[in-house]
Order: structure tokens, then sequence, then C-alpha cells
């Protein structure tokens, strides 16, 4: 039964992957169809993401007094009814509209199914939730990319994507008593008294900490700012650049930018068995190396398929970024502020998918796309000279504090 329940979940993630890679594959032929400048896709873009941001500092409120299961659902429902949207639009304002819903249900399900199978299952579970994201989002351009290539129709592909999340949300309803079952049937203590007592203490806690003045935390802030950024940048913006600058035909490049979400979705699952073996700081800096590695074959003047091994190199390289980082927190500044800073890490997580990618679309309007691999290996530089820095910094403090225990121990 838990495993039928952990099933549908990763369904669900599969839904949430779908949409979030649509808007960068098609945009080339929307914008010509709709006649919307350059820059209005990173507008529709901050919108999905904006929407995506409140949900997720509203789902608190929300889950603990709808359920995981029905806010899924309605979520779900929501993200189709929105894609549904897309295809009968009939200009750029009802584009707009319909990307407030996609948003809202999108964060809605992230936060609630995180928060439901870290709950209910073990935690190795959490790692293959998020390669099912990826599972979605390489997905849906393949899927855009069919309906380009044989009817050159963008509408005809949100109809298609919209489809399947109908479908999604009718397999939720008719599944919505297993999620009780299932939480009655474990054996994890929910919300018992000892975890209340532990939330308050922790409250307490909170209020006399600075996490900000920690040292480090702004390098590692500034690390998920442009992760989130380099991530996001590529899907929006790399088909827009294969179309104009390579002059590839819009099907040909939105199935590119699909190797790309390939690209973080097997490297997330082999990033899975070798976490074992190699080191969380060890994983980061060759992401960040490899990432950085395809980002300047993009940025190189090479024949068109370079591009497309640039943009494979990029998404396995971003693939342990951000859960390693994520797990390191707890090591890097200690258990007691952690939680604290995860918070702060997200949110300029957010931060960095929400402004960065429509940064770089309206100086692209005002000069060209061709900027786009400069932008990528400016970003990935930064993420990568701002994660050594960290890494420098609490080795320094490591030892500073073996020299402090050591002198204690001589001078008693």
């Amino acid at each position: 039964m838990a495993t039928l329940l952990l099933v549908i979940i990763y369904l669900a993630f599969i839904s949430l992957g779908l949409p979030d890679s649509l808007l960068g594959v098609a945009w080339p032929v929307m914008q010509s169809d709709i006649g919307a400048p350059l820059e209005t896709a990173g507008f529709l873009f901050m919108t999905i993401a904006g929407g995506t941001i409140i949900s997720s500092l509203a789902s608190g409120k929300v889950l603990r007094r709808f359920g995981t299961s029905k806010v899924t659902f309605v979520s779900v429902l929501m993200t189709a009814g929105a894609l549904l949207g897309f295809h009968f639009a009939p200009s750029i304002i009802w584009l707009f509209v319909c990307a407030i819903p996609l948003g809202l249900g999108a964060g809605a399900i992230d936060a609630g199914l995180n928060d439901y199978v870290a709950t209910h299952y073990k935690a190795h579970h959490m790692s293959w939730l998020h390669c099912f994201w990826g599972v979605g989002a390489t997905l849906g351009p393949i899927i855009m990319a069919q309906f380009i290539s044989g009817q050159n129709s963008w509408r005809n592909g949100y109809f298609a994507i919209s489809g399947i999340q109908l479908a999604l949300a009718i397999i939720l309803f008719f599944t919505l008593p297993l999620w009780s079952k299932v939480k009655n049937n474990s054996n994890i203590t929910l919300n018992g008294g000892t975890e209340e007592s532990k939330s308050l203490s922790y409250d307490e806690e909170v209020n006399e900490i600075k996490p900000l003045q920690i040292k480090g935390v702004k390098l590692a802030l500034t690390s998920f700012l442009f992760y989130c950024g380099v991530e996001a940048t590529v899907g929006l913006w790399g088909s827009s650049y294969l179309v104009n600058v390579k002059e590839l035909h819009a099907a040909h490049a939105a199935q590119w930018v699909s190797f790309y979400y390939a690209g973080i979705t097997i490297g997330r699952f082999i990033t899975g068995f070798i976490t074992f073996k190699i080191s969380n700081l060890t994983l980061i800096r060759m992401g960040q190396i490899i990432a950085l590695l395809g980002a300047v074959l993009l940025f190189l003047p090479l024949p068109s398929i370079f591009s497309l091994v640039g943009f494979v190199m990029t998404g396995l390289g971003l693939a342990p970024i951000f859960p390693c980082m994520l797990h390191e927190t707890p090591t890097r500044f200690g258990k007691k502020h952690s939680q604290t800073i995860m918070g702060y890490q997200m949110a300029l997580a957010y931060t960095g998918s929400t402004f960065l990618p429509p940064l770089l679309g309206f100086i692209a309007t005002h000069s060209t796309i061709g900027i786009f691999p400069l932008c990528i290996v400016v970003f990935v530089a930064v993420m990568l000279l701002s994660s050594e820095k960290l890494n420098n910094l609490l080795k320094k403090k490591d030892l500073t504090t073996r020299k402090d225990t050591s002198q204690q121990h001589f001078n008693h």
C-alpha cells in the first residue's frame, strides 16, 4: 500500500517537472506567433516563479488545514487548467493571467510532497523523488518538439501536457483514501508531543541567533543564488539561443534542451549511488567544473554539435550541486543553525531562478541573445568562486578550532 502511494507521489513529481521546461523551448515559436518582444518570456517566467514562491511560503498553513493529498490533487488540477489556458490564450495578457495559477499550483505540490515523503518514507526515497522531477522536465521539451516539428503548433503542445496533468489529477482523486490509510499504518510518530516541544524550543532558539553573522553563510547564499540562476537560465533561453544564433529549427532546439534536462536527471540518479564513495564537497566541485566546461563549449565559436555536448555537460555538472549543497548545510554551519540557514538558502535559490533569467532576457532584447553563453560562463564561475572561497574559509576555521583544542589539552 505504501509502495503504491509512493509510485503515485513519483507520478505527481513528474507532473511538477513537465511544465517547468515548456516555456523556454516553445518561446521561439510563441514569440513570432503572438508578436511579443524576446524579453517577454523572462517576465512570464518571473510571474510563474513569483506564484511558486507565494504558494511555498503559504503551504505550511494550507497543508495543515486541508492535508497533503487534497492540496496535491487541487494543485495538479490547477496546473492542468493553467496549461489549458496557455493553449487557448488569445493574447500575451492571457498568458500572464494563466502563469499565476501555474506557479501557485507548482509551489504547493513541491512543498507538500517533499514534506510528506520526508515524514512517511525513508531518506533515500527523497533522492529518487527529485529524479522524477527531472523525468518530467525532460519529457516536456520532447513532447513540445513533436508538436512544433509536426504541426508547428506550440498550442497543441500545451494542450497535450494539460491532458497529461488532468489524467494525473484524476488518478490522485481516486487514490485520496490511500493517503490516510498509509498515514494510519505508518510507524512514524506525527506531530506528537515531543515533536511539538522540539519545535517550541527551536523557535526560542532561533530568536537568539543571527545566522547571517556566521562566517561563510553569505558565500553559501551566493552559491545557491547563482546555481538556480544557471539552471533556470539555460532552460529558459537555451532554445532561443540555438534558434537565433546557431540557426537550428525550433523542434531540434527543443530536443537539444531536453538533453540538458536529461543530463540533470541522469546525473542525479548516478549521484545517489556515488555519494557513499565521494564526499559532498568533491561532488560539488566536480559538478561546478564540468558545468563550467560545458558553458565554455557553448561560448566558443564551434560547430553546432558542440552546443549539444555543451548542454549535456552543463546538465550533468549541475546535477549533484544543489542536493549536495543542501546536505552539507549542517556540516558547514552546525545543526543548531542549519534549519534557519536552509530556509535562507531556499529563498535565495528561488530569487536566482526568478530574477536572473529575466535579466538576461532584458539585456538580450537590447543587444543580442548571443550573450547567452557568456552569461552562463559568468554565472557558473561566480558560483564556483564563492563555493571555493567558502571551503577555504571553513578549512581555516577548522584548523583554528583544532589548534585551540590542542592548546587547551597542552595547558591541562
